[in-house]
Protein backbone atom coordinates (compact mmCIF):
# COMPACT_ATOMS: atom_id res chain seq x y z
CA UNK A 1 0.00 0.00 0.00
CA UNK A 2 1.76 3.45 -0.77
CA UNK A 3 2.77 6.01 1.93
CA UNK A 4 0.60 9.18 1.58
CA UNK A 5 2.75 11.94 1.68
CA UNK A 6 -0.16 15.24 1.77
CA UNK A 7 1.77 16.25 5.26
CA UNK A 8 4.80 16.93 3.07
CA UNK A 9 4.86 20.53 2.58
CA UNK A 10 7.95 20.31 -0.23
CA UNK A 11 6.87 20.57 -3.54
CA UNK A 12 8.39 17.14 -4.40
CA UNK A 13 5.88 15.27 -1.26
CA UNK A 14 2.92 17.78 -3.02
CA UNK A 15 3.40 15.94 -6.29
CA UNK A 16 3.30 12.90 -4.97
CA UNK A 17 0.57 13.19 -2.72
CA UNK A 18 -1.72 14.29 -5.92
CA UNK A 19 -0.67 11.08 -7.42
CA UNK A 20 -1.65 9.04 -5.00
CA UNK A 21 -4.76 10.91 -4.51
CA UNK A 22 -5.81 10.06 -7.63
CA UNK A 23 -5.07 6.66 -7.12
CA UNK A 24 -6.67 6.50 -4.06
CA UNK A 25 -9.46 7.91 -5.85
CA UNK A 26 -9.67 5.34 -8.55
CA UNK A 27 -8.71 7.98 -11.25
CA UNK A 28 -5.73 6.37 -11.74
CA UNK A 29 -5.47 2.12 -11.52
CA UNK A 30 -2.62 -0.45 -11.84
CA UNK A 31 -1.31 -0.23 -14.93
CA UNK A 32 -2.45 2.88 -15.62
CA UNK A 33 0.47 5.25 -17.68
CA UNK A 34 1.07 8.20 -15.24
CA UNK A 35 1.50 12.24 -17.38
CA UNK A 36 4.65 12.34 -19.02
CA UNK A 37 6.85 14.56 -16.85
CA UNK A 38 6.77 17.50 -18.97
CA UNK A 39 2.91 17.49 -19.04
CA UNK A 40 2.70 17.17 -15.07
CA UNK A 41 5.14 19.81 -14.47
CA UNK A 42 2.76 22.13 -16.60
CA UNK A 43 -0.24 21.02 -14.93
CA UNK A 44 1.25 21.55 -11.03
CA UNK A 45 3.26 24.42 -12.17
CA UNK A 46 6.50 22.92 -10.77
CA UNK A 47 10.07 22.19 -12.53
CA UNK A 48 10.54 19.37 -14.66
CA UNK A 49 13.27 17.92 -11.94
CA UNK A 50 10.90 18.10 -9.07
CA UNK A 51 8.36 15.72 -10.89
CA UNK A 52 11.44 13.26 -11.79
CA UNK A 53 12.58 13.57 -8.00
CA UNK A 54 9.11 12.65 -7.13
CA UNK A 55 8.38 9.72 -9.32
CA UNK A 56 11.54 8.76 -8.48
CA UNK A 57 10.64 8.61 -4.72
CA UNK A 58 7.19 6.79 -5.85
CA UNK A 59 9.33 3.98 -7.64
CA UNK A 60 11.60 3.26 -4.64
CA UNK A 61 8.24 2.88 -2.87
CA UNK A 62 6.73 0.45 -5.36
CA UNK A 63 3.77 2.80 -5.96
CA UNK A 64 4.73 3.09 -9.47
CA UNK A 65 7.36 1.49 -11.94
CA UNK A 66 9.02 2.18 -15.21
CA UNK A 67 9.22 1.09 -18.01
CA UNK A 68 12.05 2.81 -20.22
CA UNK A 69 11.10 4.43 -23.34
CA UNK A 70 7.55 4.08 -22.30
CA UNK A 71 6.83 6.52 -19.25
CA UNK A 72 6.16 5.65 -15.58
CA UNK A 73 2.74 3.07 -14.86
CA UNK A 74 0.77 2.58 -11.28
CA UNK A 75 2.30 -0.31 -9.65
CA UNK A 76 0.70 -0.86 -6.06
CA UNK A 77 -2.67 -2.81 -5.66
CA UNK A 78 -5.86 -0.50 -5.26
CA UNK A 79 -6.01 0.61 -1.11
CA UNK A 80 -9.64 0.27 0.35
CA UNK A 81 -11.73 2.74 -1.55
CA UNK A 82 -12.22 5.77 0.39
CA UNK A 83 -15.22 7.73 -0.53
CA UNK A 84 -13.43 11.50 1.34
CA UNK A 85 -10.37 11.48 -1.54
CA UNK A 86 -12.85 11.21 -4.48
CA UNK A 87 -13.90 15.08 -5.39
CA UNK A 88 -12.53 18.23 -4.34
CA UNK A 89 -10.34 17.86 -0.81
CA UNK A 90 -11.50 19.52 1.84
CA UNK A 91 -10.52 19.93 4.80
CA UNK A 92 -11.40 17.27 6.79
CA UNK A 93 -12.56 18.93 10.28
CA UNK A 94 -15.28 20.58 8.26
CA UNK A 95 -16.36 18.33 5.49
CA UNK A 96 -19.55 16.62 5.34
CA UNK A 97 -17.99 13.50 6.87
CA UNK A 98 -16.70 15.01 9.96
CA UNK A 99 -20.36 17.28 10.26
CA UNK A 100 -22.43 13.57 10.07
CA UNK A 101 -19.71 11.89 12.83
CA UNK A 102 -19.39 15.00 15.36
CA UNK A 103 -23.53 15.32 15.16
CA UNK A 104 -23.82 11.59 15.35
CA UNK A 105 -21.02 10.89 17.59
CA UNK A 106 -22.47 13.62 20.30
CA UNK A 107 -22.41 12.82 23.95
CA UNK A 108 -25.29 13.91 26.07
CA UNK A 109 -23.58 17.37 26.85
CA UNK A 110 -23.22 18.36 23.05
CA UNK A 111 -25.29 21.02 21.30
CA UNK A 112 -25.80 19.84 17.76
CA UNK A 113 -27.64 23.12 15.72
CA UNK A 114 -25.71 22.09 12.83
CA UNK A 115 -27.58 18.54 12.85
CA UNK A 116 -30.76 17.65 10.58
CA UNK A 117 -33.18 16.02 12.72
CA UNK A 118 -35.59 17.29 15.54
CA UNK A 119 -34.43 16.71 19.26
CA UNK A 120 -35.26 13.31 21.14
CA UNK A 121 -37.40 15.24 23.47
CA UNK A 122 -39.64 16.76 20.79
CA UNK A 123 -40.77 12.96 19.01
CA UNK A 124 -43.46 10.62 19.93
CA UNK A 125 -41.89 8.53 22.27
CA UNK A 126 -44.80 7.35 23.96
CA UNK A 127 -46.58 6.33 21.09
CA UNK A 128 -43.48 4.78 19.68
CA UNK A 129 -43.43 2.54 22.92
CA UNK A 130 -47.63 2.13 22.88
CA UNK A 131 -46.80 0.85 19.11
CA UNK A 132 -44.09 -1.28 20.28
CA UNK A 133 -46.03 -3.09 23.08
CA UNK A 134 -48.45 -3.67 20.28
CA UNK A 135 -46.25 -5.36 17.59
CA UNK A 136 -44.55 -7.66 20.53
CA UNK A 137 -48.20 -8.96 20.98
CA UNK A 138 -49.23 -9.26 17.01
CA UNK A 139 -48.41 -12.30 14.52
CA UNK A 140 -45.19 -13.10 14.87
CA UNK A 141 -44.00 -12.15 10.96
CA UNK A 142 -43.30 -8.42 12.05
CA UNK A 143 -40.79 -9.76 14.90
CA UNK A 144 -39.29 -12.53 12.45
CA UNK A 145 -39.56 -12.40 9.17
CA UNK A 146 -38.41 -11.02 6.10
CA UNK A 147 -40.42 -8.43 4.40
CA UNK A 148 -41.76 -8.81 0.81
CA UNK A 149 -39.68 -7.20 -1.90
CA UNK A 150 -41.34 -3.93 -2.37
CA UNK A 151 -42.04 -3.89 1.22
CA UNK A 152 -45.02 -4.01 3.28
CA UNK A 153 -48.41 -3.85 0.97
CA UNK A 154 -50.55 -1.87 3.79
CA UNK A 155 -47.55 0.71 4.50
CA UNK A 156 -47.37 1.40 0.41
CA UNK A 157 -51.00 1.54 0.25
CA UNK A 158 -50.37 4.41 2.58
CA UNK A 159 -48.06 6.42 1.13
CA UNK A 160 -49.86 5.73 -2.09
CA UNK A 161 -52.65 7.68 -0.52
CA UNK A 162 -50.60 10.47 1.17
CA UNK A 163 -48.64 11.21 -1.83
CA UNK A 164 -52.25 11.76 -3.58
CA UNK A 165 -52.90 14.23 -1.31
CA UNK A 166 -49.73 15.74 -2.69
CA UNK A 167 -51.12 15.85 -6.01
CA UNK A 168 -48.92 13.04 -7.06
CA UNK A 169 -50.88 10.23 -8.80
CA UNK A 170 -49.11 6.86 -7.98
CA UNK A 171 -51.21 3.88 -6.76
CA UNK A 172 -48.98 1.07 -4.32
CA UNK A 173 -47.78 -0.81 -6.71
CA UNK A 174 -45.54 2.49 -7.61
CA UNK A 175 -43.97 2.26 -4.49
CA UNK A 176 -41.04 0.62 -2.93
CA UNK A 177 -40.13 0.45 0.69
CA UNK A 178 -36.49 1.37 1.37
CA UNK A 179 -34.37 1.17 4.85
CA UNK A 180 -34.15 4.96 4.85
CA UNK A 181 -34.58 8.20 2.55
CA UNK A 182 -30.23 8.32 1.85
CA UNK A 183 -30.87 4.26 0.36
CA UNK A 184 -33.64 5.39 -1.73
CA UNK A 185 -31.30 7.89 -3.26
CA UNK A 186 -28.76 5.51 -3.43
CA UNK A 187 -30.88 2.58 -5.11
CA UNK A 188 -32.25 5.54 -7.92
CA UNK A 189 -28.10 6.15 -8.40
CA UNK A 190 -27.51 2.66 -8.55
CA UNK A 191 -30.33 2.60 -11.24
CA UNK A 192 -29.27 5.50 -13.70
CA UNK A 193 -25.98 6.60 -13.25
CA UNK A 194 -22.63 5.15 -14.38
CA UNK A 195 -19.32 6.17 -13.40
CA UNK A 196 -18.22 9.25 -15.08
CA UNK A 197 -21.69 10.19 -15.71
CA UNK A 198 -22.67 14.09 -14.74
CA UNK A 199 -25.17 14.63 -11.80
CA UNK A 200 -26.21 18.36 -11.23
CA UNK A 201 -27.38 19.32 -7.38
CA UNK A 202 -28.51 22.91 -6.28
CA UNK A 203 -25.71 25.14 -5.13
CA UNK A 204 -26.20 24.77 -1.75
CA UNK A 205 -27.80 21.48 -1.68
CA UNK A 206 -27.91 18.23 1.45
CA UNK A 207 -24.71 17.41 1.83
CA UNK A 208 -24.81 14.02 1.97
CA UNK A 209 -25.84 14.32 -1.51
CA UNK A 210 -22.18 15.27 -2.51
CA UNK A 211 -20.80 12.14 -0.44
CA UNK A 212 -23.36 9.93 -1.87
CA UNK A 213 -22.70 10.50 -5.22
CA UNK A 214 -19.32 10.52 -4.90
CA UNK A 215 -19.56 6.64 -4.23
CA UNK A 216 -20.90 6.29 -7.56
CA UNK A 217 -17.75 8.10 -8.92
CA UNK A 218 -19.73 10.38 -10.88
CA UNK A 219 -19.20 14.50 -11.98
CA UNK A 220 -21.00 17.00 -9.42
CA UNK A 221 -22.02 20.08 -10.80
CA UNK A 222 -23.82 22.92 -8.78
CA UNK A 223 -27.28 24.39 -10.16
CA UNK A 224 -26.93 27.90 -8.40
CA UNK A 225 -29.61 28.24 -6.26
CA UNK A 226 -32.40 31.35 -5.55
CA UNK A 227 -35.07 31.93 -3.14
CA UNK A 228 -37.43 30.66 -5.67
CA UNK A 229 -35.30 27.28 -6.71
CA UNK A 230 -32.48 26.63 -8.95
CA UNK A 231 -31.29 29.56 -11.37
CA UNK A 232 -33.51 28.52 -14.76
CA UNK A 233 -30.67 29.88 -16.98
CA UNK A 234 -27.86 28.29 -15.46
CA UNK A 235 -29.78 25.34 -15.25
CA UNK A 236 -30.61 25.45 -18.79
CA UNK A 237 -26.63 26.10 -19.78
CA UNK A 238 -25.89 23.31 -17.80
CA UNK A 239 -27.64 21.27 -19.95
CA UNK A 240 -26.03 22.04 -22.98
CA UNK A 241 -22.78 21.64 -21.75
CA UNK A 242 -22.52 19.62 -19.57
CA UNK A 243 -25.55 16.88 -20.50
CA UNK A 244 -26.10 15.63 -17.28
CA UNK A 245 -27.84 12.34 -16.50
CA UNK A 246 -29.44 13.04 -13.18
CA UNK A 247 -30.63 15.98 -10.99
CA UNK A 248 -31.39 15.76 -7.47
CA UNK A 249 -33.42 17.99 -5.46
CA UNK A 250 -35.89 19.09 -2.93
CA UNK A 251 -39.03 20.87 -4.22
CA UNK A 252 -40.39 21.62 -0.98
CA UNK A 253 -38.67 23.04 2.70
CA UNK A 254 -34.95 23.12 0.98
CA UNK A 255 -32.34 21.99 2.77
CA UNK A 256 -30.39 23.80 3.27
CA UNK A 257 -31.98 27.06 2.46
CA UNK A 258 -36.06 26.23 3.94
CA UNK A 259 -36.97 27.15 0.38
CA UNK A 260 -40.29 26.39 -1.32
CA UNK A 261 -40.02 25.81 -5.04
CA UNK A 262 -42.20 28.43 -6.85
CA UNK A 263 -44.71 26.65 -9.82
CA UNK A 264 -43.36 29.00 -12.53
CA UNK A 265 -39.89 27.92 -11.88
CA UNK A 266 -41.38 24.24 -11.11
CA UNK A 267 -42.51 24.14 -15.37
CA UNK A 268 -39.49 25.99 -16.65
CA UNK A 269 -37.09 23.32 -14.82
CA UNK A 270 -39.61 20.03 -16.19
CA UNK A 271 -39.69 21.83 -19.61
CA UNK A 272 -35.65 22.03 -19.97
CA UNK A 273 -35.62 18.39 -18.26
CA UNK A 274 -37.56 16.88 -20.67
CA UNK A 275 -36.23 18.23 -23.54
CA UNK A 276 -32.61 16.98 -22.49
CA UNK A 277 -33.77 13.94 -21.62
CA UNK A 278 -32.98 14.72 -17.63
CA UNK A 279 -34.09 12.67 -14.90
CA UNK A 280 -35.03 14.46 -12.08
CA UNK A 281 -34.84 12.54 -8.29
CA UNK A 282 -36.88 15.27 -5.62
CA UNK A 283 -36.23 14.10 -1.84
CA UNK A 284 -38.83 15.32 -0.15
CA UNK A 285 -38.25 13.71 3.74
CA UNK A 286 -39.06 17.29 5.08
CA UNK A 287 -42.67 17.03 3.49
CA UNK A 288 -44.73 16.31 7.00
CA UNK A 289 -43.15 19.74 8.07
CA UNK A 290 -45.12 21.85 6.22
CA UNK A 291 -47.36 24.28 6.85
CA UNK A 292 -49.04 24.70 3.41
CA UNK A 293 -48.17 22.20 0.86
CA UNK A 294 -45.95 23.29 -1.67
CA UNK A 295 -45.76 22.51 -5.58
CA UNK A 296 -43.99 19.28 -6.18
CA UNK A 297 -42.08 18.09 -9.37
CA UNK A 298 -43.81 15.09 -9.73
CA UNK A 299 -46.88 16.30 -9.33
CA UNK A 300 -47.01 18.40 -12.46
CA UNK A 301 -44.86 15.33 -14.63
CA UNK A 302 -46.83 12.94 -13.52
CA UNK A 303 -43.64 10.78 -12.83
CA UNK A 304 -42.40 10.29 -16.43
CA UNK A 305 -39.19 11.93 -15.77
CA UNK A 306 -38.96 12.65 -11.94
CA UNK A 307 -38.30 10.26 -9.45
CA UNK A 308 -39.58 10.83 -6.17
CA UNK A 309 -38.27 9.73 -2.46
CA UNK A 310 -39.18 10.35 1.05
CA UNK A 311 -38.65 9.17 4.69
CA UNK A 312 -40.43 8.94 8.00
CA UNK A 313 -37.11 9.34 9.92
CA UNK A 314 -37.19 12.89 10.25
CA UNK A 315 -41.10 13.07 12.14
CA UNK A 316 -40.95 9.69 13.87
CA UNK A 317 -38.20 8.08 14.72
CA UNK A 318 -34.78 7.74 13.23
CA UNK A 319 -33.97 4.80 15.09
CA UNK A 320 -36.67 2.84 13.06
CA UNK A 321 -35.56 4.19 9.83
CA UNK A 322 -37.97 4.09 6.80
CA UNK A 323 -38.19 5.55 3.34
CA UNK A 324 -39.91 4.75 -0.30
CA UNK A 325 -39.43 5.19 -3.66
CA UNK A 326 -42.16 6.42 -6.14
CA UNK A 327 -41.51 6.06 -9.78
CA UNK A 328 -43.06 5.28 -13.47
CA UNK A 329 -44.39 1.37 -13.33
CA UNK A 330 -41.47 0.49 -16.13
CA UNK A 331 -38.86 1.07 -13.52
CA UNK A 332 -40.46 -0.62 -10.66
CA UNK A 333 -39.14 -3.69 -11.49
CA UNK A 334 -35.22 -3.01 -12.26
CA UNK A 335 -35.51 -1.02 -9.13
CA UNK A 336 -36.99 -3.73 -6.87
CA UNK A 337 -34.22 -6.05 -7.81
CA UNK A 338 -31.44 -3.54 -6.92
CA UNK A 339 -33.35 -3.20 -3.67
CA UNK A 340 -33.08 -7.16 -3.39
CA UNK A 341 -29.39 -7.04 -4.22
CA UNK A 342 -28.58 -4.73 -1.89
CA UNK A 343 -30.58 -5.57 1.45
CA UNK A 344 -32.59 -8.53 -0.09
CA UNK A 345 -35.66 -7.34 1.53
CA UNK A 346 -36.51 -4.39 4.20
CA UNK A 347 -36.95 -4.34 7.93
CA UNK A 348 -40.61 -5.74 8.78
CA UNK A 349 -40.33 -4.72 11.81
CA UNK A 350 -39.94 -1.11 11.33
CA UNK A 351 -42.34 -0.63 8.46
CA UNK A 352 -44.62 -2.18 11.15
CA UNK A 353 -44.13 0.37 13.19
CA UNK A 354 -44.22 3.05 11.26
CA UNK A 355 -47.90 1.52 9.58
CA UNK A 356 -48.88 1.26 12.86
CA UNK A 357 -47.96 5.11 13.98
CA UNK A 358 -49.57 6.15 10.49
CA UNK A 359 -52.78 4.72 11.12
CA UNK A 360 -53.37 6.42 14.90
CA UNK A 361 -54.40 9.50 15.09
CA UNK A 362 -51.16 10.19 17.14
CA UNK A 363 -49.22 10.73 14.44
CA UNK A 364 -51.09 13.63 12.81
CA UNK A 365 -51.34 15.60 16.66
CA UNK A 366 -47.29 15.12 16.46
CA UNK A 367 -47.01 16.32 13.33
CA UNK A 368 -49.24 19.73 14.23
CA UNK A 369 -47.55 20.27 17.36
CA UNK A 370 -43.84 19.94 15.78
CA UNK A 371 -44.88 22.69 13.06
CA UNK A 372 -45.87 24.98 15.75
CA UNK A 373 -43.15 24.27 18.01
CA UNK A 374 -41.18 24.97 14.65
CA UNK A 375 -42.72 28.38 14.16
CA UNK A 376 -41.55 29.48 17.44
CA UNK A 377 -38.06 27.90 17.21
CA UNK A 378 -37.67 30.11 13.81
CA UNK A 379 -38.70 33.02 14.93
CA UNK A 380 -36.81 33.16 18.26
CA UNK A 381 -33.54 31.79 16.54
CA UNK A 382 -33.36 34.18 13.55
CA UNK A 383 -34.07 37.14 16.53
CA UNK A 384 -31.34 35.68 18.52
CA UNK A 385 -28.88 35.29 15.05
CA UNK A 386 -29.35 38.62 14.23
CA UNK A 387 -28.64 40.82 17.95
CA UNK A 388 -25.44 39.28 17.06
CA UNK A 389 -25.16 40.20 13.27
CA UNK A 390 -25.92 36.57 11.74
CA UNK A 391 -28.24 37.38 9.28
CA UNK A 392 -30.75 35.06 6.98
CA UNK A 393 -30.10 34.85 3.29
CA UNK A 394 -34.12 33.37 3.45
CA UNK A 395 -37.03 33.93 5.58
CA UNK A 396 -38.61 29.96 5.38
CA UNK A 397 -42.59 29.92 6.28
CA UNK A 398 -41.91 26.50 7.93
CA UNK A 399 -39.20 23.42 8.59
CA UNK A 400 -35.98 23.60 10.47
CA UNK A 401 -33.60 25.63 8.41
CA UNK A 402 -32.20 28.64 8.31
CA UNK A 403 -29.28 29.70 5.91
CA UNK A 404 -27.96 32.48 7.27
CA UNK A 405 -24.90 34.53 6.22
CA UNK A 406 -22.03 35.10 8.50
CA UNK A 407 -20.44 39.09 9.16
CA UNK A 408 -18.04 40.45 7.30
CA UNK A 409 -15.70 37.68 5.19
CA UNK A 410 -15.74 35.52 8.50
CA UNK A 411 -14.78 31.61 7.71
CA UNK A 412 -17.72 29.31 8.67
CA UNK A 413 -15.36 26.57 8.98
CA UNK A 414 -12.56 28.24 11.38
CA UNK A 415 -15.70 28.72 13.63
CA UNK A 416 -17.14 25.41 13.51
CA UNK A 417 -13.35 24.67 14.68
CA UNK A 418 -13.60 27.45 17.29
CA UNK A 419 -17.17 26.58 18.90
CA UNK A 420 -16.18 22.99 18.78
CA UNK A 421 -14.04 23.13 21.90
CA UNK A 422 -17.50 24.38 23.48
CA UNK A 423 -18.97 21.29 22.83
CA UNK A 424 -20.82 22.84 20.10
CA UNK A 425 -21.26 21.15 16.41
CA UNK A 426 -22.16 23.60 13.34
CA UNK A 427 -22.51 22.96 9.60
CA UNK A 428 -20.30 25.63 7.72
CA UNK A 429 -21.38 26.54 4.69
CA UNK A 430 -18.71 24.72 2.03
CA UNK A 431 -20.00 21.69 3.04
CA UNK A 432 -23.17 22.13 1.11
CA UNK A 433 -22.01 23.76 -1.93
CA UNK A 434 -20.36 21.82 -4.76
CA UNK A 435 -18.72 25.01 -5.98
CA UNK A 436 -17.08 26.09 -2.72
CA UNK A 437 -18.91 29.53 -2.99
CA UNK A 438 -20.88 29.33 0.60
CA UNK A 439 -17.41 29.91 2.82
CA UNK A 440 -19.10 32.44 5.64
CA UNK A 441 -22.59 30.72 5.54
CA UNK A 442 -23.66 28.52 8.40
CA UNK A 443 -26.90 26.46 8.32
CA UNK A 444 -28.45 26.48 11.45
CA UNK A 445 -31.53 23.87 12.99
CA UNK A 446 -33.73 26.02 14.97
CA UNK A 447 -35.27 22.90 16.57
CA UNK A 448 -31.73 22.60 17.92
CA UNK A 449 -31.30 26.24 18.90
CA UNK A 450 -32.78 26.76 22.32
CA UNK A 451 -29.58 26.99 24.16
CA UNK A 452 -28.25 30.16 25.02
CA UNK A 453 -25.04 28.61 25.10
CA UNK A 454 -24.66 28.05 21.66
CA UNK A 455 -25.66 32.08 20.81
CA UNK A 456 -22.82 33.23 23.38
CA UNK A 457 -19.97 31.00 21.48
CA UNK A 458 -20.80 32.28 18.44
CA UNK A 459 -20.31 35.94 19.86
CA UNK A 460 -17.42 35.00 21.45
CA UNK A 461 -15.98 32.41 17.96
CA UNK A 462 -17.15 36.04 15.61
CA UNK A 463 -15.06 38.21 17.88
CA UNK A 464 -12.18 35.96 18.34
CA UNK A 465 -11.67 35.71 14.52
CA UNK A 466 -12.35 39.38 14.01
CA UNK A 467 -9.70 40.18 15.85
Amino acid sequence: MPVMHQDDTSRVGHVMATIERRIAARNLTPGARLPSIRALAETLGVSKSTVVTAYDRLAAEGTIRSRPGSGFFVAAPLAPLAVAEIGPRLDREVDPFWISRQALDAGPDALVPGCGWLPDSWMPEADIRKSLRSLARADRASLLEYGSSRGLPALRQIVARRLGERGIDAGPDQVILAESGTQAIDLVCRFLVEPGDTVLLDDPSYFNFQTLLRSHRVNIVGVPFTPTGPDVQAFARLLETEKPRLYITNSGLHNPTGVTLAPTVAHRILKLAERAGLTILEDDVYADLETTPGPRLAAFDGLDTVIHVGSFSKTLTAAARCGFIAARPDWIEPLVDLRIATTYAGGHLSSALVLDLLRSTAYRRHVETVRTRLAEAMEQTAERLAQIGIEPWFRPSAGMFLWCRLPGDTDAGALARHVLADNIVLAPGNTFSPSQSARNYLRFNVAQCSAPRIFNALENGLNQLAR
